[in-house]
């Protein structure tokens, strides 16, 4: 029998998210849509602002379909509907972690070939060394760089938009993730991958999420937070922002307690300060429903102590950038504080993807034997942005590979075992050492640099220089971080500093690191015993 031909689709056409946010204004208009601080604002007034900033990016700044705006700004409602307002006109939105020095976002605005610029006040330098790379800028706050974000937005209220008509494979949002060569990479997220994303969310992390519901948002916006902000979005629900500029653990128990929270998400550091302040016991929490956690592994002692305080709302899910965290899930009832059958698991796979544990060749192996995980389904990105090489890298045979090592067992639970690349997660941050090591090398003080991750109880794990000098006595710590202060972004500092007389080298001349972090450990655990 003849094989078919393959079916033509009559269309790919999607629902532009942005829509999510219109349904919302159509039926809650009185609701809160998200409050910060002492400021609120309703679905209704939310969408009429994301309405008028779109009118002024499109008829000012000539902003059309395809174009990338560039946003560097912490949570605020601003940046929130920066987002929505590309997502209107079919643009994407292109922010940048606001803790980034101005020479990331540079990169971040040649890379994306931004259009444009939405800069809070905040960072002027980062505004200005975009300046030639961009058309305009706008300021969320009172800047020279820039006119206003809120005046723009008072001068077009009542002016709507066309939600504009979007194919499934059109990009919304370049989400960057560091290289191993220290440049970002920019992960291209689409309309229909994004719908599915947050069907998927709702579907296996917090089911039966509604109008009622309120969520508080812990993290930046600008990463997985601003999808779990999506997913409020699509159901109604309210989103709190913490008005403190930095993280607060008695205000987010506060807010908890004042707005009846019912779910959050947190990297596992941040989780375990928040259940280890006094004020989690000050306050009633007894309104959380699901308290997500994701980025990092979680030690089990800390889960325990989460459980024991909270009670059995945790819900842990595996995923990248690429895949918009859409791996794995381990929900509500698998988490107990009085038994752990499957310790080290992160769960199965979420509905529609498909894991596979793959070898080096891309032959999938048993379970219980070690190799890349790999991942398939609609979650998936759709690429790097203008990277054939690294997109020639991350996919084989239809696989995305994660770059991860790990192992399944017999009934598809999850066990993540190591990582293929040098990238370690401190604080729910990817860092690649790479970057880090040629600015350290910058040092006329230093010879040879090996920068490794090293497990550590409050932030995962830690960044460790392991440093070679040629100069006598070498540089003190204090120097080093002087020196390395307005080169790199605070949270990618190591937080030790050692002096050997040499590294390892492999016969290829290559300083492995693993010999560098288990002599380093070895070292630590003498020292531990001596003492």
């Amino acid at each position: 029998m003849a094989i078919p031909p393959p079916v033509t689709p009559p269309s790919t056409r999607v629902m532009n998210l942005a829509h999510f946010a219109r349904q919302s204004a159509q039926r809650f208009p009185a609701r809160d849509a998200m409050i910060w601080g002492e400021k609120s604002w309703s679905w209704q007034t939310l969408w009429s602002r994301v309405n008028a900033m779109a009118h002024a990016l499109s008829r000012d700044y000539g902003v059309t379909k395809g174009d990338r705006i560039l946003v560097q700004s912490p949570n605020c409602n601003q940046l929130f509907e920066s987002m929505l307002a590309c997502f209107q006109l079919g643009a994407i939105w292109v922010p940048a972690n606001f803790r980034g020095m101005p020479g990331d976002i540079e990169w971040q605005a040649e890379l994306s070939g931004a259009k444009g610029m939405i800069c809070h006040a905040d960072f002027p330098q980062h505004a200005a060394i975009c300046q030639s790379r961009v058309a305009f800028t706008i300021a969320i706050g009172a800047a020279t760089f820039g006119p206003d974000y809120d005046g723009i937005v008072a001068a077009n209220l009542g002016q709507t938009v066309p939600v504009a008509a979007v194919q499934r494979d059109d990009p919304c949002w370049l989400f960057f993730t560091s290289g191993t060569t220290g440049k970002p990479k920019a992960s291209v997220l689409t309309h229909g991958q994004m719908g599915f994303v947050v069907t998927n969310h709702l579907a296996d992390l917090m089911p039966g999420m509604d109008e009622n519901d309120t969520a508080l948002v812990v993290a930046p916006l600008t990463h997985a937070a601003g999808l779990h902000a999506i997913l409020a979005m699509a159901r109604g629900a309210t989103s709190v922002l913490p008005a403190a500029g930095h993280f607060d653990a008695a205000e987010i128990w506060q807010l908890v307690e004042t707005y009846r929270v019912t779910n959050l998400f947190a990297v596992p550091t941040i989780l375990k300060m928040m259940v280890e302040d006094p004020a989690v016991d000050q306050v009633d929490h007894s309104s959380l429903k699901t308290v997500i956690y994701a980025g990092a592994p979680m030690y089990r002692v800390d889960q325990v102590l989460a459980l024991q305080k909270l009670g059995q709302v945790l819900v842990q899910y595996f995923g990248l950038g690429e895949v918009t965290g859409n791996i794995t899930v381990l929900p509500r009832h698998l988490h107990d504080a009085a038994h752990d059958p499957r310790p080290g698991t992160c769960g199965y796979a979420r509905t529609g993807i498909q894991i596979e544990i793959q070898d080096r060749n891309g032959t999938p192996l048993a379970p219980g034997e070690t190799g890349e995980i790999c991942v398939i389904g609609p979650a998936v990105f759709a690429g790097y942005w203008d990277n054939p090489e690294a997109n020639a890298k991350a996919f084989r045979n239809g696989w995305f590979r994660t770059g991860d090592l790990g192992h399944m067992d017999a009934e598809g639970f999850l066990y993540i075992t190591g990582r293929e690349s040098d990238m370690y997660i401190s604080g729910g941050s990817n860092i690649y050492p790479r970057e880090i090591e040629e600015k350290i090398l910058n040092h006329p003080g230093i010879s040879e640099v090996a920068v490794i991750g090293v497990p550590d109880p409050k932030w995962g794990e830690i960044g460790v220089a392991v440093c070679v000098a040629n100069s006598t006595p070498p540089p003190s710590e204090a120097e080093l971080r002087d020196f390395l202060k307005a080169k790199i972004a605070s949270y990618k500092m190591p937080k030790d500093f050692q002096f050997w007389d040499s590294l390892p080298k492999s016969g290829y001349g290559k300083i492995p690191k693993r010999l560098v972090r288990e002599t380093y450990l070895q070292q630590k655990s003498a020292q531990g015993h001596e003492n």
